[in-house]
């Protein structure tokens, strides 16, 4: 357990980042870092009394740039595994043993939601899926599930992946540099929680458009 950092990117949870905290302390997990990415509310200071770590970004930049972080954070602290999860509730802490078992295998673990996606709100199914379809298409890499928050990374994988994306698009990425550096990896379905707060997070349709042209803006500035 002292080899393993859950990273928990949070803006504007301050309603439930401390019970998301202490269910993670409950499975035995004790350091637990907090990015905070300039939130408007008493994030910083609920993590903290909650017993996390807890950096902040000084201005808003975004889910990529909050999980560089964090995983920038694991790589220089040494630690051997990097768990990262969305501080919203959504992700049920008990999973977290059930990942890091396929971390003895595979360099990247990926939490899907979209392996048995029952009882997924449709606008996120669909959602999710043109996130994927977007992944194989700019990327090279078709996973079922490219836009989730939940995922661990050994020692080779933190080693080797770079986000440069400070948004959304950073989830993609991610699978793009798992298929540039041949790391092996695996989806392993999760059961998500979907609370009326967890639904006003994450990846939208809109997003999805607005990944598109963010993907091929790059694309042009590197041909």
């Amino acid at each position: 357990m002292n080899k393993v950092l859950i990273i928990l990117p949070a803006f504007n949870e301050g309603k439930v980042i401390g019970k998301v905290i202490t269910s993670v302390r409950k499975e035995g997990f004790k350091n637990i870092l907090v990015v905070d990415d300039s939130s408007k509310d008493n994030t910083s200071e609920t993590a903290e009394k909650a017993g996390a770590i807890v950096l902040r970004h000084s201005i808003n930049r975004g889910a990529g740039a909050t999980t560089l972080t964090g995983l920038t954070y694991a790589r220089l602290k040494n630690y051997d595994f990097a768990v990262t999860m969305d501080s919203d509730g959504q992700h049920n802490p008990k999973e977290i043993k059930k990942l890091l078992n396929k971390s003895r295998k595979y360099d990247v673990v990926i939490g899907s939601r979209m392996i048995n996606s029952e009882g997924m709100p449709l606008h996120r199914r669909i959602a999710n899926n043109i996130g994927s379809l977007l992944t194989w298409f700019f990327f090279g890499l078709f996973v079922k599930d490219s836009q989730s928050g939940f995922k661990i990374f050994n020692k080779k994988a933190l080693d080797k992946i770079t986000i440069t994306f400070d948004r959304y698009e950073f989830c993609s990425e991610v699978i793009g540099e798992i298929h540039k550096h041949k790391l092996s990896f695996v989806e392993v379905p999760i059961h998500v929680i979907y609370t009326s707060h967890s639904q006003s997070k994450g990846q939208s349709i809109k997003n999805g458009f607005i990944m598109i042209l963010r993907f091929i803006y790059r694309k042009l500035l590197k041909s």
